[in-house]
This record gives structure tokens, C-alpha cells and sequence, in this order.
């Protein structure tokens, strides 16, 4: 006789199917839908769970179970692009004034960003989800620029400590001697040190 074991194993990557699991699912991808919504319209601050549960038509608790906190919702939820600057059309000598620059501009118009950086100081999967940021858009524009190979990720890593330092104290801690300088001041203080962790011969 000829016909299908009795047991049942399951799908060969041990994940759970069926209703069950598709219902599962569908209430993430509609939590995190709505999520990036409402983050987008009332920024991280405003932006409530029941606010986010009432918007994807499904109970708070839900929200709670499948993410955790606020702050690991906002992890899942928010996809960071940095929009990086082709340093290939910026003179070699200019590159790190031009990466100042651009993370003044983004960190001024996007509260999304500063945001991370306060979930990732606390939360696991902000600090990944940075973490992933900094190896998948910081790390490329290094190796554009970086003399040795063998040291772009060293190299990278200072410019992200530097860059995320000034991140930290001037837009989340708000330092007032931080916060005071003018544009034109963090430039020339910090432009010179980002070119020279990017161009400068190894010390």
C-alpha cells in the first residue's frame, strides 16, 4: 500500500504554516504599515502604540507581542537611506567636508535618523538596524577614498564614531556647546578630521 506517512514534519525550514501562520503574517506587515505611516506623519516622539494599533485595525497587545516595545516597532519599521554622496565627483581633498555637510543637512531635515540613534543606544535591534546602516551605505563611500584596502573598515568606523558623536551630543543630548556652533564652525572643526580618518597616510 502505497500513500503519505502518517506523521506530518512540517515545512523543511521548521517555520510554522497555515491559517495560523499567515494570520500572523498579515497582522505584522499591517502593524509595520502602519508604523511607517505614522512615524512619518508624527515623527518618533508623537507617534503612540494605540495610535499605530488603531490605525492597522488590530488590539495594542498585539502590537506589543510581535515587536516588544516602541522602540523595537520603530527598528522594524523604519528603513534608514542615507542617501549618500557619490564622493567619485568631489575632489579627493574635499571629501570630508562634503560628508559633514550632508549629514548636517539629513540630520536637520530628518528626525528619523536622530531618532535611531536614541533606540539604539537602548533597544537590540536599533542598535543592528544601525549597525546594518553603517555596513551597507558608510562602509562603500570609505572604500571609494581609503589608501589601503585592508583598512576601510577602520577607517569607516572613525568617521561613523565622529560623525554619530556629533549626532549625539548636538541633536539627542544637546550639549549647549554642541548645540551653539554654527554650521560653518562644526564644517571646519569636523571636515578636517573626517578627510583625515578617510585620506591620511596610516599613523
Amino acid at each position: 500500500m502505497t500513500g503519505t506517512p502518517s506523521g506530518n514534519p512540517g515545512p523543511a525550514n521548521g517555520r510554522a504554516s497555515g491559517p495560523a501562520a499567515r494570520r500572523s503574517d498579515a497582522s505584522r506587515s499591517a502593524i509595520l504599515a502602519a508604523a511607517r505611516e505614522r512615524f512619518a506623519a508624527d515623527g518618533y516622539e508623537r507617534a503612540t502604540i494605540r495610535a499605530i494599533a488603531k490605525d492597522a485595525r488590530i488590539d495594542p497587545s498585539m502590537v506589543m507581542r510581535y515587536f516588544g516595545s516602541k522602540d523595537g516597532l520603530f527598528a522594524a519599521a523604519v528603513t534608514l537611506d542615507l542617501r549618500m554622496p557619490d564622493v567619485s565627483e568631489v575632489p579627493h581633498a574635499e571629501v570630508g567636508h562634503a560628508l559633514v555637510s550632508h549629514f548636517l543637512d539629513i540630520w536637520e531635515a530628518n528626525e528619523e535618523l536622530t531618532a535611531m540613534l536614541r533606540v539604539a543606544v537602548t533597544n537590540r535591534a536599533g542598535t543592528e538596524r544601525l549597525q546594518d546602516v553603517f555596513r551597507e551605505q558608510v562602509v562603500p563611500v570609505a572604500a571609494r577614498v581609503c589608501p589601503d584596502p585592508e583598512q576601510v573598515l577602520t577607517r569607516a568606523g572613525l568617521c561613523a564614531a565622529q560623525l554619530m558623536g556629533l549626532a549625539l551630543t548636538r541633536y539627542v543630548v544637546r550639549l549647549p556647546p554642541v548645540v551653539a556652533l554654527a554650521r560653518e564652525e562644526v564644517m571646519a572643526w569636523l571636515g578636517p578630521a573626517v578627510q583625515r580618518y578617510l585620506t591620511a597616510p596610516s599613523p
